[in-house]
């Protein structure tokens, strides 16, 4: 301050001897005052210095006495800095109002410069201040007045303050930004160390990355050699498995040449077992199905494998079933033709089938789909009810139903007249058939969950029933591809003795006796024998039904001979379809009808038809126990009546058969006594 003091008022006198003459009134009246106002401030600044001094020297006496003097006086000390703090604040707004001031002198300097131009002269001379003195005859005091409203404002706890920053970087920082930061707002000098503050931590989190890699993970660009060479190894591998595929393809065309014609086309001293082993590896390969499935696949399609196997290779068309309780067949076409789908009719064989090849909208999210005017179906789904032929004021069971796609074509048939039970084994499979019969505007389904193995024992009576039964999927490859390797021999035994049972709980549901029914359709998304011939030819065994046609037009019909089996002779009323010949999914279909309610006995087993039911009714006991909660005590202290009605039906049943056998052989005897015989003897030589 001293320097520029004394720069100031030397060019003061300078120009006060000089330039008199070149000086405004105004500007000699301007210069006076600020020289006033600039000693008054060197003075208040004095006595801060001075009463700073006196602090620090009566806190040093102050440390030499006593313990109680101390507390006495710095409680005398905390009321004398309350009173010195609010000094302070008025010394601060004394200062304040000076500076208001001096910014307010300069303003209308600036303006009488603006106005006094004229004063200026041509040849440079200064007449009042310019742009080279500008710097120096700012008020001295302003950047003290913002160092306070700064101090003022540090009380205040700042959350990106500059001690979470290392040191180097935040004196740096100042050193630099100290004069850019005497015209900011706090606000604007607050945004400023916060974008310092996230610049530093990507740097941070840089180093760290380039910590966690190492140099030998660079990667070098190859050479124009080594760039070569990959390319032409890439390729001669795509060359080659080229070449595997279509030698491949020829040699199994070509072997299935020689097995057409084998007696001319064979070579000599190779047997057909060698030709159909090389045969089965070759398609194996190239179609990535295991040994065990392509063996049952070609011996069902000895000639047609090739055309299956690429069936099952593309995917079956989308096809839609219309609900006829909502709308028509024609309607719901040109409805869905509008938002922009291309449909046509399956085909002759159904009245409510539509195919959609291509579709500009989700066919599961449209407002006929959630009005319920179709239903998302297979083209062999339809099938068994076809089969069925379900009549109207009928109860009719569907033992494995979900997702209700079956049930709801059912209910549409009957007019949601009658009563269907829809039921299916898993739980929460059976939650879709719910939604599916809401939507479609179902009013006669019941829906339960039970083992269908059981439900003739909780509900009989049924005038038809459906049963698509749980399968190994050999249909429907091409929706599920893990079936090429998945399957194997125990899986289908498995598959064959659950079909097995369940056909003879449907049977055993079904009512004989009914005046409009009493048909059972058996239905599998399966092409193999042991899942579809084989079952039914045991249903006839085992209860008295008998095959009767379908009624489907077309298909083919099923196996009466089959490599080492043979079936009943009415086995080709059943129908099969294939993808490559129908273009549906693999599927089965057969309609049986029963004919009495009495259960055969097997001459080979023992026992009788009231063994059979016994043992019914005692599963229907243990598992209502086991349902319960029961105890087997609980249950033969329930039942020793029936106990002891049994063993009395069976005593007198066994007495009349000792009886009737002792009568006959005593009646032989009676007959054919010896005098009777000589009778006979003699009248027969008279008549000669």
């Amino acid at each position: 301050f001293q320097l520029i003091n004394d720069n100031y008022q030397d060019e003061i006198k300078i120009d006060d001897d000089k330039e008199d003459k070149k000086l405004s009134s105004r500007q000699k009246k301007r210069l006076k005052n600020r020289i006033k106002k600039q000693d008054d401030k060197k003075e208040k600044l004095r006595m801060k210095k001075e009463e700073q001094k006196a602090k620090q020297t009566a806190k040093v006496k102050d440390k030499g006495q006593n313990d109680l003097k101390m507390k006495n006086q710095n409680a005398s000390k905390n009321q004398k800095g309350k009173s010195k703090n609010v000094q302070g604040v008025k010394r601060k707004k004394e200062e304040v109002e000076e500076e208001e001031e001096d910014n307010s002198d300069e303003s209308e300097d600036e303006s009488d410069m603006e106005e006094d131009d004229s004063d200026v002269s041509d040849s440079g001379e200064v007449t009042g201040y310019t742009d080279h003195n500008k710097d120096w005859l700012k008020p001295a005091k302003s950047g003290e007045a913002d160092s306070d409203n700064d101090d003022s404002e540090d009380d205040i706890p700042d959350d990106f303050s500059d001690d979470e920053l290392s040191d180097d970087d935040s004196d740096e920082d100042d050193e630099n930004s100290d004069d850019d930061d005497e015209d900011l707002l706090p606000v604007e000098k607050k945004a400023k160390k916060l974008e310092k503050k996230q610049a530093r931590d990507k740097k941070l989190a840089e180093k760290e990355l380039m910590t966690n890699i190492t140099q030998t993970e660079k990667y070098t660009l190859p050479s124009g050699q080594e760039v070569e060479q990959e390319n032409i190894l890439l390729l001669y591998y795509f060359h080659i498995s080229l070449y595997l595929e279509l030698y491949l393809q020829n040699r199994i065309k070509e072997v299935m040449g020689v097995l057409a014609d084998f007696k001319e086309k064979r070579t000599e001293g190779r047997s057909r077992q060698e030709y159909i082993g090389q045969l089965r590896k070759d398609l194996c390969t190239y179609y990535s199905y295991n040994d065990f499935l392509m063996e049952k696949l070609m011996q069902i399609f000895p000639l047609e494998i090739h055309e299956f196997l690429e069936a099952n290779e593309v995917q079956r068309p989308v096809t839609i079933r219309t609900n006829t309780l909502k709308t028509r067949r024609r309607d719901l076409a040109q409805a869905l033709i509008n938002r922009g789908v291309n449909l046509d009719p399956i085909g002759k064989w159904s009245k409510v089938g539509l195919v959609v090849y291509d579709s500009q909208v989700p066919l599961g999210a449209t407002p006929e789909y959630l009005a319920g005017h179709y239903m998302l179906q297979g083209g062999s789904s339809f099938l068994p009810v076809m089969a069925l032929a379900p009549q109207e004021n009928e109860r009719i069971l569907d033992m494995a139903s979900a997702p209700g796609g079956k049930t709801t074509y059912i209910a549409a048939l009957m007019k949601n007249t009658g009563t269907i039970f829809a039921n299916d084994a898993n739980k929460d499979r059976a939650k879709a058939i719910v939604g599916n019969i809401h939507r479609m505007g179902i009013t006669n389904t019941v829906i339960s969950n039970y083992d269908g193995r059981i439900y003739p024992t909780i509900m009989k009576g049924f005038d038809r029933v459906l049963l698509d039964a749980p399968c190994s999927g050999t249909g429907v490859i091409a929706k599920d591809v893990e079936v090429k390797i998945n399957k194997d021999e125990k899986d289908i035994q498995r598959c064959s003795h659950l079909q097995r049972e369940l056909i003879l709980a449907a049977i055993d549901s079904c009512d004989a006796k009914s005046s409009t029914g009493a048909y059972i359709v058996y239905s599998t998304c399966s092409i193999l024998v042991e899942e579809n011939e084989a079952v039914i030819n045991y249903a006839l065994k085992k209860r008295n039904v008998k095959l009767v046609p379908t009624g489907l037009d077309f298909g083919r019909e099923g196996f009466v001979k089959f490599e080492k089996h043979r079936f009943h002779q009415n086995m080709k009323l059943t129908k099969r379809f294939y993808p490559h010949t129908h273009n549906l999914d693999g599927f089965f279909v057969a309609k049986l009808k029963k004919f009495s309610n009495k259960v055969p006995v097997d001459p080979d087993k023992q026992g009788t038809t009231e063994n059979v039911t016994e043992q019914q009714e005692t599963a229907v006991v243990n598992q209502s126990s086991e349902d319960k909660g029961q105890s087997s005590e609980e249950i033969s202290q329930k039942s020793p009546e029936t106990k002891t009605m049994k063993k009395k039906q069976t005593n007198v049943k066994k007495d009349k058969q000792g009886k009737s056998k002792w009568m006959s052989t005593k009646g032989n005897k009676k007959q054919f006594k010896p005098g009777q015989f000589k009778k006979f003897k003699n009248t027969s030589k008279g008549k000669k």
